[in-house]
């Protein structure tokens, strides 16, 4: 475990490659994580009670996970459910699959796609509404598809 440097903190190994990379958070969770910072004991959100430079073994951080879910009325998950649900809600509010990827550290965006198989179909139903209201948009302007000019005489040349 590093220690953080110029706002950057490095944990662990990765798996690839594309595993080590910069993920751009929104400015309001910045600012939800200052003022975290500001009453914080620990940079952990669930540090070692008597060394919390340190973080809880994975199994202390799933219980309290699991008693902060309950007390909140909210279902209990995993941590790696947060990632689905995040890629699952990226998806289906049009964030494209290759940002999705490198957001994700996947290899490619098929792969991306292939995990999330159950919002592409939902979203090639709705991709289909769209482009069908953009053709009969086109239509109902007097576009007619593109047609191939043909030499006087009507000969087709080949």
């Amino acid at each position: 475990m590093n220690v953080p440097k110029a706002g950057e903190l490095e944990i662990g190994e990765t798996k690839t490659s594309q595993g080590r990379r910069t993920i751009h958070l929104p400015p309001s969770t910045v600012q939800r994580l200052r003022e975290r910072k500001k009453h914080a004991i620990s940079q952990w959100s669930f540090p070692k009670p008597l060394a919390p430079e340190k973080p809880v073994r994975p199994s202390a951080a799933y219980y309290w996970m699991k008693r902060i879910l309950k007390a909140a009325g909210l279902p209990a998950i995993r941590f790696h459910d947060l990632r689905h649900t995040f890629a699952t809600h990226a998806l289906t509010s049009s964030v494209d699959a290759k940002t999705l990827s490198g957001i994700l550290g996947h290899t490619n965006a098929s792969f991306t796609l292939d995990t999330y198989t159950h919002v592409t179909s939902d979203m090639q139903q709705e991709a289909s509404h769209i482009i069908g209201g953009f053709l009969e948009n086109l239509l109902r302007k007097g576009l007619k598809p593109r047609q191939k000019n043909r030499p006087e005489g009507g000969a087709r040349h080949g």
